[in-house]
């Protein structure tokens, strides 16, 4: 029986701003064709693994595909290009139906838009975006392994992964009411416009709500971090609002860019159970969505609500270290 493994490669992810401004790493479209490579290489170590690759116009996927090693069978999928991030998520509401697993090159927005389409089909997320919580930092020869282990069924998917959550955001204002999903953070920002979208001031952030907190991150859930530590796979989130005029409240300390270490004053914190709706009424501001400036808002209210029903991601440590106690990787 053949196994099927969709391959996501965003060709925009990690040329924001923060490249310029911060500490923020950098992966070009070289990078990610290297890394998609040893993903393919490491998709060798199952039997009967046939790769779909998503297309793009920058010529990424093709060069992809010409280059993988002789022993798998890579194509790529037939799906118009749009240059956008509809791109990733026709690409996953293919794969929904018709991989067993797929893997994300990109960063926390691309595997957002994957994450929106792919229903229960296991995901793996190997960061080349920018200022990423959600992707993880892997070798792609190691990632490929354990999402072609998770594919084949040699780990039970229910044993591999965990369901993160995401956030609901209702935007409602005197033109109507619209709504957005998050995956790890959804911020408020004191900012006119969208403009270059990434995040770089901490003075514009007037709080948000995060599905995962932690210090060992960076942004919005690196602030709540500082406060509490909530796992992506547990229910609920955190929400927040910071002092911005008094420099009252608590004063927490965080990454709030790479390369920067700031201090915010929260003036208040809750932690919020599944589906508990977080309120902001906003006369001017920008949502921000996975560290991303995303939708501007005037006179307007928001209401964040933390759901647990986002993607399965694979723990790729845990699927090695399961193949290894059942003596996978020897004769």
């Amino acid at each position: 029986m053949v196994t099927t493994v969709g391959l996501v490669v965003n060709p925009a992810a990690g040329r924001d701003i923060r490249r310029l401004t911060g500490g923020a790493s950098v992966s070009n479209n070289y990078a990610k064709r290297r890394t998609a490579g040893c993903v393919l290489a490491g998709l060798t170590l199952c039997d009967d693994v046939e790769v779909l690759v998503m297309p793009d116009n920058a010529g990424l996927a093709d060069r992809i595909v010409d280059d993988a090693p002789s022993d798998i069978d890579v194509s790529l999928l037939e799906m118009p290009v749009s240059a956008s991030a509809r791109d990733s998520r026709n690409a996953a509401e293919h794969f929904e139906s018709n991989a067993d697993a797929v893997v994300v090159l990109g960063g926390d927005g691309t595997t957002r838009d994957v994450a929106q389409t792919i229903g229960d089909v296991p995901v793996v997320s190997i960061s080349t975006g920018t200022n990423n919580v959600v992707p993880t930092p892997i070798d792609g020869t190691v990632a490929g392994e354990a999402a072609g282990l998770v594919a084949s069924g040699v780990v039970p998917a229910d044993e591999a992964t965990i369901r993160h959550g995401t956030i609901e955001v209702e935007v409602e204002k005197e033109t109507g009411t619209s709504e957005i999903t998050g995956l790890a953070t959804v911020g408020i920002l004191d900012r006119a416009f969208v403009g270059t979208r990434a995040i770089l001031d901490p003075d514009d952030i007037v709080g948000g709500v995060v599905s995962r907190a932690s210090p060992a991150e960076i942004g919005l859930s690196g602030i709540a971090g500082g406060l509490v530590t909530h796992r992506p796979d547990d229910p609920g989130g955190v929400g927040f609002r910071l002092d911005r005029e008094d420099s009252a409240g608590t004063l927490v300390r965080g990454i709030t860019v790479p390369g920067t270490l700031s201090e915010v004053h929260v003036a208040d914190y809750e932690l919020l159970d599944d589906g508990a709706p977080y309120t902001f009424e906003i006369p001017r501001g920008v949502v921000s969505v996975d560290g991303e400036r995303e939708h501007e808002v005037r006179n307007g209210v928001v209401t964040l609500r933390p759901v647990a029903d986002g993607p399965r991601l694979v723990e790729i440590t845990s699927v090695l270290e399961r193949a290894t106690r059942e003596g996978y990787f020897r004769d």
